[in-house]
């Protein structure tokens, strides 16, 4: 394959900028004066108070009081049931704080005999976040208050992501602004606590960019017992490490993300193993969850005489389902004319996780965003995906408002369109599993690597040449001339 090298005659800017390099973009240049001139040339001119990631925090909290104002009738209203459904504002914080005894004093995997379907740190930090809301009591207002203390958190721990996914792209760092801006974390960012793993994960990637295999480790560690997710980074990591001949870059960070799990789970389950192991039963043994593709499956079945699949069943199938798309991820990863991406490998086998897993959960999209700006930051497809997981965050409050509620008809939809919106979300996020996939095959189409960046978050990997390839009738184009000034820009 023929190498995507520089032309001698250019100097690279210090920036890649979005309005010259992403085609949807630029056609909307006019709107804000036209194409960028010299005296905004980035590198060069400087910006003043308004940086990049200044820019962005700005960005982040206009989104976050956004996503604040969507709750805006139950904030006013109180959180109640079919109402929460059909006015889209449902949050499990304040339904938690009701149900589970935290507005009552009780503290998950302290209070003896409280069980929380959740990790570990997920418990502490909604232990910790009721202790902040003055009063006692189970009242409208200290509600309110909680939703209020973890929505600001929630906002907090997003900045920290859009800055983790600035710095990380390095030459790129207006790609954050999709993380920024998204509207799936708009939507979707204040219903649980998933933000505070995105967070962790998004930290941990960043320190491994930089080569700080130990506290990557540790935060990936911590992100993994906040919410189980974060732990498939070391799909990635492993496959990487097997085609570059670096093994150490595996064997540290998943030594210190295991130590770091052990060092929160072990006392909590030495204390009170029943309570610490109940999230994992309870994930075992629940039927499918609303907007999997097994209960959209079911829905069906139900409908027209089909077999219905048991939780069983449904374990065992997701879990052969999500190893096949694993072991084809492999297969890519170790075959693929150049070394992939830290980051394309990280959203495949995460979307891969997502589209098998007998859960879907509308804020588990928050997971993907952060990954697909590092992976393949094209606005375009961004925006496509992001209103298509718009339709089916709208159609699953629709539909939960009619089966857990028995609300009103005129404010529900049937089965039908409730399990073509879960269809369409599925198709989107395998949409752009494909168009990652074919970046990987081609490098020349990957936007990252057609500026002249090889790997920026894969800290040691980034620059290596092969160690291990799968296909040695075609050509290797993993090292690339260019990459010493590349990474040094």
């Amino acid at each position: 394959m023929q190498e995507i090298q520089p032309p001698p005659h250019r100097k690279r800017a210090s920036l890649v900028v979005p309005s010259r390099s992403d085609r949807l973009l630029s056609n909307f240049t006019e709107l804000v004066g036209g194409p960028l001139g010299r005296r905004s040339a980035p590198g060069i001119v400087s910006p003043g108070f308004f940086t990049v990631e200044r820019v962005l925090i700005i960005l982040t909290v206009i989104a976050a009081l956004a996503g604040i104002l969507i709750k805006n009738y139950c904030r006013v209203n109180g959180w109640q049931t079919p109402s929460q459904f059909y006015s889209t504002c449902y949050s499990d914080f304040p339904e938690l704080f009701r149900n589970r005894g935290l507005g009552n004093g009780a503290f998950p995997f302290f209070t003896e005999g409280v069980l929380f379907e959740y990790p570990v740190l997920m418990g502490l930090i909604a232990g910790v976040t009721a202790l902040l809301v003055p009063g006692r009591g189970v009242t409208d207002s200290r509600v309110l208050g909680y939703f209020d203390v973890n929505a600001t958190l929630v906002a907090a721990v997003w900045i920290v992501t859009v800055l983790a996914t600035a710095r990380m792209a390095r030459r790129r760092p207006w790609d954050a602004a999709m993380v920024a801006l998204a509207p799936g974390i708009v939507l979707a960012g204040m219903i649980n606590w998933d933000m505070w793993a995105v967070a962790l994960l998004a930290l941990g990637m960043y320190f491994f960019s930089k080569e700080r295999l130990v506290m990557a480790g540790v935060l990936i560690g911590l992100g993994t017992a906040t919410k189980l997710y974060p732990v498939l980074i070391f799909g990635a990591i492993l496959l990487l490490a097997l085609r570059t001949g670096k093994i150490q870059a595996f064997v540290v960070p998943a030594s210190a993300a295991a130590a770091a799990w052990l060092l929160v789970n072990v006392p909590f389950a030495a204390k009170d193993l029943a309570g610490w192991k109940y999230f994992f039963e309870f994930t075992q043994d629940r039927p499918a969850g609303f907007s999997s593709p097994w209960f959209a499956y079911n829905l069906v079945a139900e409908r027209i005489g089909w077999i219905i699949l048991t939780p069983e069943a449904i374990n065992t199938l997701a879990l052969y389902v999500f190893l096949v798309a694993c072991v084809l991820i492999a297969v890519l990863a170790l075959t693929a004319p150049r070394r992939p991406r830290l980051a394309q490998l990280a959203f495949l086998i995460v979307a891969a996780f997502i589209l098998t897993n007998k859960v879907y959960s509308p804020q588990f999209v928050i997971w993907l965003i952060p990954l697909l700006a590092l992976a393949r930051p094209r606005w375009r497809d961004f925006l496509v995906w992001q209103g298509i997981e718009g339709l089916h965050w709208a159609a699953i409050w629709m539909y939960l408002g009619q089966v857990t509620s028995g609300g009103v008809s005129q404010h529900n939809i049937d089965m039908p369109y409730y399990v073509l919106a879960v269809t369409a979300h599925m198709l989107a996020t395998t949409y752009l599993m494909g168009r990652i996939v074919f970046d990987i095959w081609d490098p020349h189409y990957d936007p990252v690597r057609r500026h002249f960046l090889d790997d920026p978050q894969g800290g040691p990997f980034d620059g290596s040449a092969d160690w291990l390839r799968l296909n040695p009738l075609r050509p290797s184009a993993s090292v690339l001339p260019w990459r010493t000034a590349a990474r040094d820009a």
